[in-house]
């Protein structure tokens, strides 16, 4: 049975308002909130850890805060191991905890992974999600307040605004996917009642006409019935109104500008997973804090050229390249058209390159390497979780020439590892960095404006001027940047925004104060 304490409370409005969080991902959930809370883990990004640490906020202040989650047994159950039989908990998770609200379907169980990679997978398991959520889940917890994410949970804002139910919706990512209401109504979820409250590819007429050749677009449905949206930085909003984002499709683009241009609509900057610390990282080689920097990263860059057999010299200039090698967003081909005249040039300084990165754009690397004989100066890896954490820590320099970034991580781990980012001025790395000026003591990286090589090569020659400066300049340069992205990019600092978009969608506090 149900608790009935919680049916009681589901029945008689609280003194706090109640915030539904529904998320396909989460990293973690604080301890309290419900059985086996701190079992419960299911990442594919950043979303993941952004609604880890809202929840954890809210739960902290004492708000009356839920989720909504699929119940993905099979990621769930890897995580219990011998503490408890695995068959107890795959059945005893069925019951809802005090705040955690597990969405059932078979096509979550068996899961290894948060998305599916199959033709029609990722839809699919979106509609068993949201049916659950739709049918079940908000008729028991009765929400004052319900915060979306993305597309998979884009059919709920139209329901929160049939219901009166205040929606906010955060757009991490512009993807999409478009549905008949046919196709929505076989899933479970009545799209009758809310179909007026759409999206669509074109514009509806009645129900009968739109119903099975009229597709409902997801994102947009989600922007267009929300109260208040979000993205994550900013200035990707401000690109995204301004015109500038042509993979944005024109409709969305004109719902979010629509949305920002009556003031319901904000930017709030993603912060990286905690586990990213130079002082507590188990992935590295030598742990350091900001004031023991220099030796730190000369015991962690030793160990990685040894490692991948890059010379072995402790004041060599390390380039990192964090992000996927992806030429349609991450610039890959901007190093590749300069790599030579990069590493040529600055031979006698004995530049070095990591790349820890999978994606198309890995082999023209790799072509280059053995082209011009540079494996001692240049390391082409494929992705590992451990030596990329192990790279962030040897590295001086992090390069991120990204066409776009709607927030970007990169570049904020990189400061908290001393490890000064070179990046185009474009979205979340245009709202994290600023142009670095020893002289005048601020500053925390390099943004290049020109989108080309050419651009590129200024970033990375601003940074080798910077490399050369004498030791005690860089040190104490890198120990205030350092310090000052360990205070800035938190989880908390994110959260309070959220909060404070909460408050303001409701009209009063999260938590009583009497």
């Amino acid at each position: 049975m149900p608790d009935q304490s919680l049916q009681d409370n589901a029945d008689n409005k609280p003194a706090n308002p109640r915030i539904l969080v529904v998320t396909p991902e989460i990293t973690y959930l604080p301890q309290g909130m419900g059985n086996l809370a701190n079992i419960m883990t299911a990442k594919a990004g950043g979303l993941a850890d952004v609604s880890a640490s809202l929840i954890s906020a809210l739960f902290s202040l004492g708000a009356d805060v839920h989720v909504a989650l699929p119940h993905y047994r099979r990621m769930f159950n890897s995580r219990v191991g011998d503490v408890i039989n695995e068959k107890l908990m795959t059945y005893k998770n069925k019951l809802p905890g005090a705040r955690i609200h597990l969405a059932e379907d078979r096509i979550f169980y068996y899961r290894d992974n948060v998305y599916s990679q199959a033709q029609g997978g990722a839809p699919k398991i979106s509609l068993a999600f949201q049916r659950e959520v739709l049918n079940n889940i908000i008729p028991w917890v009765k929400p004052d307040l319900i915060h979306c994410n993305d597309w998979m949970t884009g059919l709920i804002p139209p329901m929160a605004r049939f219901l009166d139910i205040r929606c906010l919706f955060t757009i991490h990512n512009v993807h999409t996917r478009c549905m008949t209401l046919g196709e929505i109504e076989d899933s479970g979820i009545d799209a009758a009642e809310i179909w007026q409250y759409l999206y669509y590819r074109y514009p509806p007429g009645n129900y009968e006409e739109t119903r099975d050749t009229n597709p409902a677009d997801f994102l947009g449905s989600g922007v267009f019935a929300s109260h208040f949206i979000n993205t994550v930085s900013p200035k990707f909003l401000e690109e995204i109104v301004e015109g500038m984002r042509d993979f944005v499709p024109e409709p969305i683009q004109k719902e979010i500008t629509a949305k920002y241009e009556a003031k319901c609509a904000a930017g709030i900057l993603n912060a990286p997973d905690p586990g990213y610390h130079p002082g507590t990282d188990e992935l590295i080689a030598e742990n350091f804090e900001p004031e023991s920097h220099v030796q730190g990263k000369r015991a962690n860059k030793a160990a990685l050229q040894e490692q991948l057999g890059l010379i072995h010299e402790p004041d060599a200039p390390l380039f990192f390249w964090p992000s996927r090698l992806d030429p349609y967003q991450k610039g890959p081909q901007l190093l590749a058209h300069i790599l030579y005249d990069v590493v040529s040039d600055y031979w006698d300084d004995k530049l070095q390159i990591v790349f820890v990165a999978d994606g198309a754009f890995q082999q023209p690397f790799h072509d280059l390497v053995r082209f011009h004989d540079f494996y001692d100066r240049i390391a082409v890896c494929d992705f590992d979780e451990k030596l990329s954490h192990l790279a962030y820590a040897a590295s001086d320099v992090v390069l991120i020439p990204s066409l776009f970034e709607p927030c970007g991580l990169a570049q904020m781990i990189g400061m908290k590892y001393g490890a000064i980012p070179v990046a185009n001025d474009t979205g979340g790395l245009h709202d994290t960095i600023d142009m670095l000026v020893p002289e005048q003591n601020r500053g925390n990286g390099i943004l290049f404006t020109v989108y080309d090589s050419q651009g590129l090569r200024w970033g990375i020659d601003q940074a080798m001027n910077f490399e050369r400066l004498p030791l005690k300049r860089k040190a104490q340069q890198r120990e205030r940047i350092m310090q000052e992205a360990a205070e800035r990019f938190t989880h908390e600092q994110t959260a309070r925004q959220y909060i404070e978009i909460y408050e303001k969608m409701l009209e009063r506090p999260l938590v009583n104060p009497f």
